[in-house]
């Protein structure tokens, strides 16, 4: 799915398909070993990431393959460690995990096939519709929500608007 993307959307597959293989790689690792992982390698947590161990596995990801696999290409790391809260300014890789992950073929859930059609329209108002349906995923929960998140919304909506008008 990945590789489809970024064939669809400009950015280079073959870093699509590295990134969209390993962008799960730490996921199943046990939560204080993600910890120290990063704490390992220097990387500190903001007070929100603290409080939502679910996120941590994209930012041990990209440790993982940065410190333990060598990878040393910064858009795939970033795709990695952003796929899932995003970020405001977003490389068309970082956006094609992104997307990728919430529409892969085995992904089943309320709204799949809407925003299967939304990241067939483009790649923004593929982000716009999957960022939203995230916020609004975590406001029901009463989560906290990281800046990225919500700066990342803000910059995609403004892009799409700007497209628009």
């Amino acid at each position: 799915c990945a590789a489809d993307l970024a064939e669809k959307y400009g950015a280079d597959p073959h870093k699509a398909k590295i990134a969209g293989i390993l962008h799960d790689a730490t996921k199943e690792t046990p939560y204080p070993e993600q910890l120290q992982m990063m704490e390992r390698y220097g990387i500190l947590l903001s007070d929100i990431e603290k409080q939502a161990p679910k996120l941590w596995h994209a930012v041990s990801g990209a440790c993982f393959m940065e410190y333990e696999l060598g990878i040393e290409d910064e858009d795939i790391l970033n795709a990695v460690r952003y796929h899932t809260t995003a970020r405001k300014g977003m490389t068309t890789l970082e956006k094609v995990i992104y997307i990728a992950d919430f529409i892969s073929a085995e992904r089943d859930y309320p709204d799949v096939d809407v925003m299967r059609e939304k990241a067939a329209e483009s790649l923004n108002a593929g982000m716009a519709y999957a960022l939203k349906y995230s916020l609004i995923k975590l406001v029901r929960r009463e989560a906290l929500i990281p800046h990225h998140t919500v700066e990342a919304y803000n910059e995609v909506l403004t892009e799409l608007q700007q497209q628009e008008g």
